[in-house]
C-alpha cells in the first residue's frame, strides 16, 4: 500500500513488533471481501506495547500508561497497516468458523474494537526460506554432477542417521523385553529409560537410567465433616444448629461495632 511506504521508521519497527510473535497478541481469522485476514482486539495491542518485550524495543516511541499506548495505535492508522473492522456472523455452520468481517467508515481506535490486519510482516525468513528450498532442490537434481568426495560423504552421512534410527528401534524393543521379563520376576516391572517417548529434550529422554512401574495414585476425595461426624456418633446423622446472637459494643472510644457469638446447639432428637 502507498500508506505504507510514507510510514516513519519508528512507526514501522512498532507495527513489526505488533505483528511479530514477541508481542504475545492473540490473532483471530477472519473473512474481509472473500479472502481470510487476520485481526486483533484493541485491548491485546494495548496490552503489547506496555509489555516489558516492547520496552527493550530500540527506536520506538516510549509508552508508559495506557493512555499513551491508545495514541500511538491511533498515530499508526492513517498509514493502514490495519483498519478497524465490524465483526459478524462466521461464515460456516459451526461457531468456530471464520467470522465475517467488514471496515467501518470511523477510523479511530477503542480497544474494544477489532482491527483487521493488511501488513504481513517482515518477509525477509520467506524469502531465505524460499531460496533455500531452491537451493536443496537444485543440489538433489545435480547430485550424479558433485564431485567423489562429496558423494561420499553424503553417503556416510546417510549411513549414520539410518544407524541411528536403527539404534532407537533396537533400544525400544530391548526395553519393552527387559519391562515383561521384569513383571513377571520382579513386579510391578521396571523401565528402562522411562522418559524415553516423553515430550522432554535429548539429553532429558534417558534420564533416569530405570524407573519402577508404579502406578501413579489418585487423589482421594476428602470426606465430608458429616460423614466423620456420623462415624462417630455410631450412624446417627449429627444434625445442628448455629445460634447466632448480636451484641451491641458499649459506648467507648472506638467506632460502634457488632460481634457475633456462635453457640453449637445440639439437635433434641440425638
Amino acid at each position: 500500500m502507498e500508506q505504507q511506504s510514507k510510514a516513519p521508521q519508528d512507526i514501522r519497527n512498532v507495527v513489526n513488533f505488533l505483528r511479530s510473535s514477541s508481542a504475545g497478541m492473540k490473532i483471530r481469522v477472519g473473512v474481509l471481501n472473500g479472502k481470510r485476514v487476520d485481526y486483533f482486539k484493541g485491548k491485546g495491542a494495548v496490552k503489547a506495547l506496555l509489555s516489558p518485550a516492547y520496552g527493550k524495543l530500540k527506536n520506538a516511541p516510549k509508552v508508559t500508561n495506557e493512555q499513551e499506548a491508545q495514541q500511538l495505535l491511533l498515530s499508526i492508522i492513517p498509514y493502514a497497516f490495519f483498519l478497524r473492522v465490524e465483526r459478524g456472523a462466521p461464515t460456516g455452520t459451526s461457531s468456530g468458523s471464520p467470522k465475517q468481517l467488514q471496515i467501518t467508515q470511523m477510523q479511530t481506535f477503542v480497544p474494544s474494537d477489532y482491527y483487521a490486519w493488511f501488513y504481513e510482516g517482515s518477509q525477509w525468513t520467506t524469502y531465505v526460506g524460499g531460496v533455500a528450498m531452491v537451493a536443496i532442490m537444485l543440489a538433489g537434481v545435480m547430485f550424479p554432477l558433485w564431485p567423489p568426495i562429496m558423494r561420499l560423504g553424503v553417503w556416510y552421512l546417510s549411513i549414520g542417521v539410518l544407524g541411528l534410527i536403527g539404534l532407537f528401534f533396537a533400544l525400544a524393543v530391548v526395553r519393552l523385553i527387559f519391562y515383561i521379563i521384569t513383571v513377571i520376576v520382579a513386579s510391578p516391572g521396571i523401565w528402562i529409560f522411562p522418559k524415553l517417548f516423553a515430550d522432554v529434550g535429548f539429553v532429558e529422554s534417558f534420564i533416569p537410567l530405570w524407573e519402577w512401574d508404579v502406578p501413579k495414585k489418585k487423589g482421594k476425595k476428602k470426606r465430608s465433616e458429616k460423614e466423620k461426624a456420623k462415624e462417630t456418633n455410631g450412624g446417627a446423622s449429627p444434625v445442628s444448629s448455629a445460634h447466632i446472637e448480636e451484641i451491641q459494643d458499649s459506648g467507648s472510644s472506638r467506632p460502634a461495632s457488632r460481634a457475633a457469638r456462635v453457640e453449637e446447639v445440639p439437635d433434641e432428637d440425638s
